[in-house]
């Protein structure tokens, strides 16, 4: 090794150079493409931690209905904003970005590489865009809410769409809770909902994005066998535990694709053939809409959950 000379003549070591931050990696896209066990794998490859990105994987004892991926099969790996919420609890973007933001900047700090993974459009972009959310007025929120119980989330879809077209676009028709919260932030701001979500820019921490999917007829067929595999496996008499802590009673988890569908077939509303169906049905109509929100994000590189070196690819793309 040449050494340098230093002063008075002698020589010293080259420096030693500064370690390279970490970046975070985010790993998206529609439902049942392939997304978790990809995250595994970077996550190995680069000795990171995933922090969770699905809305739904927050509650504890909702396992089955989210895919979420047992402990066991975690490869070690820990994984954050799993497991953080009660079902009676209120799954907000607000707080979800407030929690993830401290893990992200903890593991940053740590030397560690986040792997961010999910599907959940809002909870992406709210942690990677750092959104600024519109303030909330209780009694505008629960006049909305007593409406919905009232007259359905049909007629508040509807409602929504004579106030604010474009948000109504946007959402489904079967999600209560964020209709609710459109017609409070059009109510409380004067502004179309969209109004109150800033444009997409250059992403916090410079998080590179990958996004996976798949052939349409081959993801709907994957969407079929999952939510097969739910119901054979149990989701029913998960729901029913459920029940027991509250279920009912949570207006975000009681509404997820998949326990809203069960907990009205219990209801005798329809049979549970019938709720695995509508599961089936609601979960592609889901994977439209994600399909519809990520491809309008220009920062993300996409690549074929198919390519059978997945983990290959997307090394190369994120450049390791």
């Amino acid at each position: 090794m040449t050494r340098r000379p230093g002063p008075g003549g002698g020589t010293r070591a080259p420096a030693t150079p500064a370690p390279i931050a970490p970046v975070p990696i985010a790993i998206v896209g529609p439902t049942a493409a392939g997304k978790s066990d990809l995250a595994l794998d970077v996550a190995e490859r680069l000795h990171g931690e995933i922090v969770n990105l699905d809305a739904m994987q927050q509650y504890r004892g909702m396992d089955i209905g989210t895919a979420k991926l047992p402990v066991g099969e975690r490869r070690g790996i820990p994984h954050h904003q799993i497991d953080v919420l009660d079902v009676t609890a209120t799954a907000t973007v607000a707080r979800y970005q407030q929690a993830a933001s401290a893990d992200v900047e903890r593991l940053l700090a740590e030397g560690i590489t986040p792997v961010l993974a999910g599907g959940s459009m809002m909870y992406i972009q709210g942690l990677l865009d750092n959104w600024q959310f519109p303030a909330t007025d209780p009694d505008v929120r629960a006049r909305y809410e007593a409406m919905l119980d009232e007259v359905g989330v049909g007629q508040m879809h509807r409602h929504l769409a004579e106030v604010d077209p474009q948000a109504a676009a946007s959402i489904l028709d079967t999600d209560g809770r964020r209709i609710v919260r459109a017609l409070e932030v059009v109510e409380l701001t004067g502004q179309p909902f969209a109004a109150s979500a800033p444009s997409i820019g250059e992403p916090r921490w410079g998080t590179r994005l990958i996004a996976v999917d798949r052939d349409t007829a081959a993801l709907d067929e994957r969407i079929r066998l999952r939510t097969r595999q739910m119901f054979a496996g149990g989701l029913a008499d998960e729901v029913r535990a459920l029940c027991e802590v509250g279920l009912r009673e949570g207006r975000t988890a009681s509404r997820a694709i998949g326990y809203a569908q069960v907990l009205a077939a219990l209801d005798g509303e329809y049979d549970m053939d019938t709720a695995e169906e509508l599961t089936f049905i609601g979960t592609r109509r889901y994977v439209r809409r994600q399909r519809s929100w990520f491809r309008r994000d220009h920062r993300i590189v996409w690549l074929d959950a198919a390519d059978p070196d997945l983990t290959g690819s997307t090394m190369r793309a994120i450049g390791e």
